[in-house]
Formats: structure tokens, C-alpha cells, sequence
């Protein structure tokens, strides 16, 4: 066989795959996106055409929980009713799923959206931006359509739907006439790359208008979902859906999936919509179950009780971390714990003193590196400024600085070793109790990752409480 008659059979093929997807499309004009039954009829709307949704090779229906969505984005007549939806949802319900094939009925259904692009952003990886793209020429290879193009392109009736991953928007920033951006798992994003995506998407409502569509299973405290989900309702411009696993148990799910899934430690997470971060191994998950199932009252403080503070002040990019111990009945409680981003050096004075007052600390400690703040907070509560001047003098008298002082600088640099390992030890020995109200600082202990005692923070979330809160267990240090 010749190049030439090689060329001429691809041209052949070309040519009936061209048809062939020309008469599947004309099968989609004008037919809604599912008519309800599992059973179809044929010709009977978008999804008996194109081929059911499938799990494990059984078909499955347009579940009532996916409707609520479609009920969101279109009325009856199948005109379109909310172009910004935020779907907060438990891993495996098909969602993506679903909101793909919306994508291919709004390019097929009627010619709405000819001459437009259709985005869909991914994390920073490629591979995930070529799987999206490949789920989506799934579903016309059932007819035996392929597409040519590039691995996260292609083109369905004049609509080019192309995906990006986060860290490379340049081209995604400089679009025609998007119709609709689609952010998939938005809440594992890098987090400037999360605010980078959510903005150049809502840029484009005053020019094109486009369907924005987020949805992810949720991430760490902190992040985009979660800062959208506490938008008031009167600022936030989406629709915003909570999807746990209730909604597909016995559906997508069996009752013996979600059994087997609840024994693993990232089913809050993953299945239950709470925000806990990547899975860390500095402890055990059930060490910190343990802890956080202990029943108490933060709020009841005592005026018997003494409290202990440890300060991670913010440094660079860095929070402002704080959080409280009490020994109470034999258990360290964590009575108090909060970030502040980019907070004000006076205000966190002001507010660490007025704490100290009211949970009686014998001591906050403070990160070291921060003499500043250290000599302002000594200041606020009548303590000598000049701190390294008085613990060399109480030194040089053979007096402990602990037993003079309330304020104690920590020097991390050769203390944070030994503060973790402090911490593992008193929370392997059932000593520590964290009240669930206190989320990032339980994010931080579900996260926390280490090689031999040493922090490994790229990977973690809300890094800064767990600095305060293994500062404030220098009080109980093992001997």
C-alpha cells in the first residue's frame, strides 16, 4: 500500500466519521437533556441518545439529586435560570459527570452557542485536564467518533471546549466569548491559583455571561469553597448546593460502599462535606478522633482554671495564630484557638493581653523570631521590654526565667523538634481534648506530616495553629 492510498482511506474515514457525527447531533436538536426514565425510547432526549451514565457497565438514570441541579440551572421550558452555581459535593455522586453532559447538550441541542468556547478548569496537572476532555470524546466513541485535535480540545456544532490547568491561564484569560467555565475540584487548586481561577472566570460575566459552574469535594478550611460557602447571601453570586452521600446511598452508592468508606479516615472529608485537608501521617487519626470526641464546653472557663498560651505571630505570608490550653480534670482542653490574616501588630497585642486576663495564662509562649511583638505583649502587661537584657540577668542570679516571667520567647529554630514530639506524646497518651468548633486547628493535626520531628508544612493546611497550640503545650512538657 502506498502513502497516497494510506492518505486517501484516512480521508475516507474522516469523512464518514464527519457524517456520522453530523447525524448523531441532528439527533440531539431540539430534545431535552433526559426524559426521566431509565427505559428511553429511542430518540426520546439527549441522554438515551448519546448513551445513559454508567457504573461498573450498568446504566444508570439522571438521579433526583442531579435534577435538583439542572432544576437550578433551567426552568421548565428548558430556558435558562441561574448561570452561577457552587456545588460543595461528596466524592463518586457523578456530578462532573452530569455537568459534562450538559456541556455537550448545550453545544448540540440547538445552535445557542455556535462561535463560542466552552472552558473547563482542572488542577494544576495535565493529566487531569486531558481525562475531563477524554470523558467527553467517550461518549460519541460509543458511536465510533473520534477526534484529531489536541488531547484537551475539541469542537461539537461551531463550540470549541478546551481545558486548562490552574497554573496556566494565560490563554484562558484571553478568550472571545466563553459560555461556560467549568471549575473541577476548584477547592484543591493551589490557593493563589483558586483566587487566580475564580477571578479571570467572573471577569468574563460583564463581557460574555457565561455559565460559571464550581464544583469540588471540599478541601481544607481557608480555602475558595469555604470562603464562598460563608459569603453572605446577598454578596454571593451563586447558587450554592451541599451534596453529602445521603443523597446517593442506594443509588450510586450501596449501604456496604458507604460502610467500608466510613472506616477510612478521609470519609469526612470525602463523603460527608467537611473541611479537613490531605491526610498527614504525624498522628494517629485515631489519637485525634479521640480527642476531638471528648464532650466539654470551651466557654466554660473558670476562674480556678489557669490557662496556657501559645503565639505564632504572623510572619511573611503566614497567619497570626493563637490558642489557650486548660488542664482541667486531668485533660489538656483547648479552651481557645483562631487565625488572623494580615492583622494588625497593636490589635494582637491588645488582644493577646486582654486573652492572657481572661483565661488567667501562667505563660504565653511566643515564636521566637518575633522580638517585636514579644517586647510589645511584655510591655502591655507591665513585664520588661528589654527581655533578652532580664533573662540573661535571672540567668547570670541562677533564677529560672519561667518562674519570673509570663511572657517566654521560644526559640524554634532549636525547640521545634522537641515541641512536637512533646505534642505527639500528649496526644498518643489521651492527655488532649479539642472541642470541634476549633476546625483549623483539627485541620492542622489531620495534615500534619514529619520526618523525624520535623514539620514538612508544604503539604499541610493551617500550619500556624498547630505552631500555637504545640507552643502552648510547652506547659506540660514531658520529662
Amino acid at each position: 500500500m502506498t502513502i497516497a492510498d494510506l492518505r486517501q482511506i484516512l480521508t475516507q474515514n474522516n469523512k464518514q466519521e464527519n457524517e456520522s457525527l453530523t447525524r448523531l447531533t441532528a439527533a440531539m436538536r431540539g430534545k431535552q437533556f433526559f426524559c426521566g426514565n431509565l427505559e428511553g425510547k429511542g430518540l426520546c432526549c439527549f441522554n438515551h441518545i448519546i448513551g445513559l451514565p454508567e457504573k461498573q457497565g450498568i446504566p444508570k438514570p439522571i438521579f433526583d439529586y442531579e435534577e435538583m441541579i439542572l432544576d437550578k440551572l433551567l426552568i421548565a421550558d428548558g430556558s435558562i435560570q441561574d448561570k452561577h452555581l457552587f456545588i460543595k459535593k461528596a466524592t463518586g455522586l457523578g456530578i462532573t459527570e452530569l455537568t459534562l453532559r450538559f456541556m455537550v447538550w448545550l453545544c448540540c441541542c440547538d445552535d445557542t452557542y455556535r462561535n463560542t468556547q466552552m472552558v473547563i478548569v482542572t488542577g494544576p496537572s495535565i493529566e487531569i485536564a486531558i481525562k475531563l476532555v477524554k470523558r467527553i470524546k467517550a461518549l460519541f466513541e460509543r458511536h465510533e467518533i473520534y477526534f484529531e485535535f489536541k488531547e484537551t480540545y475539541l469542537e461539537l456544532n461551531g463550540v470549541q471546549i478546551e481545558a486548562f490547568p490552574s497554573h496556566h491561564l494565560d490563554t484562558f484569560r484571553a478568550l472571545e466569548s466563553p459560555s461556560l467555565i467549568l471549575l473541577d475540584e476548584a477547592d484543591f487548586f493551589p490557593q493563589s491559583q483558586q483566587v487566580d481561577a475564580r477571578h479571570v472566570s467572573e471577569r468574563y460575566i460583564a463581557k460574555s455571561d457565561p455559565f460559571i459552574i464550581m464544583v469540588s469535594t471540599p478541601n481544607a478550611p481557608g480555602g475558595l469553597f469555604n470562603s464562598i460557602e460563608n459569603e453572605p447571601e446577598h454578596e454571593c453570586i451563586y447558587k450554592r448546593l451541599k451534596m453529602d452521600y445521603t443523597l446517593g446511598l442506594n443509588k450510586i452508592y450501596t449501604s456496604v460502599e458507604i460502610e467500608k468508606a466510613k472506616a477510612t479516615p478521609g470519609f469526612e472529608r470525602e463523603f460527608n462535606l467537611r473541611y479537613l485537608g490531605f491526610v498527614g501521617n504525624s498522628f494517629r487519626q485515631s489519637d485525634i478522633q479521640r480527642a476531638i470526641q471528648f464532650e466539654y464546653n470551651p466557654d466554660d472557663f473558670r476562674e480556678a482554671y489557669e490557662g496556657s498560651m501559645g503565639i505564632d505571630p504572623a510572619f511573611g505570608s503566614s497567619n497570626f495564630a493563637i490558642t489557650i490550653t486548660a488542664l482541667v480534670d486531668d485533660k489538656v482542653r483547648v479552651v481557645f484557638s483562631e487565625e488572623y490574616n494580615g492583622p494588625d501588630h497593636m490589635s494582637m497585642v491588645s488582644l493577646c493581653a486582654d486573652l492572657i486576663k481572661k483565661y488567667n495564662c501562667i505563660h504565653a509562649y511566643v515564636d521566637g523570631a518575633n522580638p517585636g511583638f514579644i517586647s510589645s505583649l511584655k510591655s502591655s502587661i507591665g513585664e520588661d521590654p528589654q527581655y533578652i537584657e532580664a533573662i540573661a540577668r535571672l540567668q547570670k542570679s541562677h533564677a529560672k526565667p519561667e518562674l519570673n516571667m509570663r511572657v517566654l520567647p521560644v526559640n524554634f529554630s532549636t525547640e521545634h523538634k522537641k515541641l512536637l514530639a512533646n505534642m505527639k506524646m500528649i496526644l498518643s497518651d489521651r492527655l488532649l481534648a479539642i472541642d470541634k468548633r476549633f476546625d483549623k486547628l483539627i485541620t492542622s493535626l489531620n495534615t500534619a506530616s514529619d520526618i523525624e520531628n520535623a514539620l514538612q508544612k508544604q503539604s499541610m493546611s493551617n500550619s500556624d495553629s498547630l505552631d500555637s497550640l504545640r507552643l502552648a503545650l510547652s506547659l506540660y512538657e514531658y520529662t
